[in-house]
């Protein structure tokens, strides 16, 4: 058990609300027992000095499904761990390692390997659930999902999946496939998210699947409609219904690439901090030299091709997942969409704290709450990372190191 003291001064700590100038955070153990301006004496703890940087929340990604050369579909313990390190470095400390449409095996043996790990993973991200991305998709919106896998909810299988783990924290899937309405409904009763992907509905279909538990859409803009026409008649699609369904929370892949600065500014003019979740949605070569890569399982995955700093199918007509790390998704916000830091991190901490349904623990710097703190400067290079109270990365040492 942590024991240990920190207290961590000298910095501009970001609440929710403000911006506190020069403030202190104590830490005891793995909770937070004190933010307040100024310094504060303490007798016998580690002290960590800030140096003017930015003292935030540790930053939370909801959808991530790999990085440092491992995807969490290569279904081994080396894999969850160097993910969870890997991403740790970067300022994420709490994850929810997602899946991709695959054969029901493989996605039994990943929730297998989740269980396994979560005792072991003591110096990287912690490991908060599972998200089901999959494999109840429109074969119109597959993007880089594997088509081989792709097929309408099927109760006898979902059921079964849920009832053999806990640890599903949220599950992906098309609305208007038959019988994802009652998908929905289930996944509803179970306490698991209900979230709109690799979707080509309209916006009666959106807003009948939102009253029935699909209260998310999936990295908005990508896999999803937009406006269509049929018949010589217009359609709203998800894009549009995600903006006028107001309750509805967004996510944002704000790599820079898979949306341009204009989309990352109107999504943030539409919906605003409190309903936007930044993620990575990385695949293994996120923290990875740029080259060929897979994506999925090592061995059955598909082959992609990394380069100008995202992932692409190899005929380059689709990408294929992110190799974003969190603090790049912050700085992009601040630097491209001209966003407010203070906002940019509630989009990265308190707000996915909310929508994954654990604000009561983690995502916001207040006393009582688990000690996930980064610490960054102007650039939003990560100068240390502490998980549960404890120092998982310090630039310092690893520059020292190399």
């Amino acid at each position: 058990m942590n024991s240990q003291r920190l207290k961590i001064y000298n910095g501009r700590i970001l609440t929710p609300y403000r911006i506190i100038p020069r403030g202190t955070v104590l830490i005891s153990g793995d909770t937070i027992t004190a933010v307040k301006e100024g310094d504060i004496d303490v007798d016998g703890a580690i002290e960590i000095d800030a140096g003017g940087n930015f003292i935030s929340p540790g930053f939370i990604d909801i959808h991530v499904h790999g990085g440092g050369g491992h995807d969490f579909m290569d279904n081994s313990v080396e894999a969850f761990l160097e993910i969870a390190q890997t991403h740790a470095r970067f300022g994420t400390t709490a994850m929810f390692p997602t899946t991709l449409t695959s054969e029901k095996g493989d996605l039994l043996k990943t929730l297998d390997i989740f269980e396994k790990v979560s005792k072991e993973n003591i110096d990287g991200a912690q490991l908060m659930g599972m998200h089901l991305e999959g494999p109840y998709f429109a074969m119109t919106q597959r993007g880089a999902q594997d088509p081989r896998y792709i097929r309408d909810p099927d109760p006898k299988e979902y059921k079964d999946v849920i009832s053999r783990s806990n640890i599903i924290k949220r599950w992906s899937a098309a609305p208007e496939l038959k019988g994802a309405i009652q998908f929905g409904k289930y996944l509803r009763s179970k306490g698991i998210l209900a979230a709109l992907a690799h979707t080509d509905a309209i916006y009666e279909e959106v807003l009948e699947a939102f009253e029935n538990g699909y209260t998310l859409a999936t990295h908005l803009y990508s896999g999803m409609s937009g406006v269509t026409q049929r018949d010589a008649f217009r359609y709203a699609g998800v894009i549009e219904s995600a903006y006028l369904i107001n309750e509805m929370d967004v996510e944002v892949i704000a790599d820079g690439i898979h949306l341009p600065a204009p989309l990352l500014k109107l999504v943030y003019k539409i919906k605003g901090a409190d309903k936007i979740a930044l993620i990575t949605d990385s695949m293994r070569g996120a923290g990875m030299p740029e080259g060929e890569s897979m994506l999925g399982n090592q061995y059955s995955g598909l082959k992609v091709i990394i380069e100008d700093g995202v992932a692409k199918l190899p005929d380059r007509s689709s990408f294929a997942g992110s190799v974003a790390t969190a603090n790049r998704l912050v700085k992009n916000m601040v630097a491209m969409a001209n966003v407010p830091l203070i906002d940019a991190v509630k989009m990265i901490t308190s707000t996915p704290a909310r929508i994954m349904n654990i604000a009561d623990k983690k995502g916001s710097l207040i006393e009582g709450k688990d000690a996930d703190i980064v610490i960054f400067d102007e650039g939003i290079s990560i100068q240390t990372t502490i998980v549960k109270g404890k120092i998982v990365y310090n630039s310092n040492e690893q520059l020292g190191n190399e």
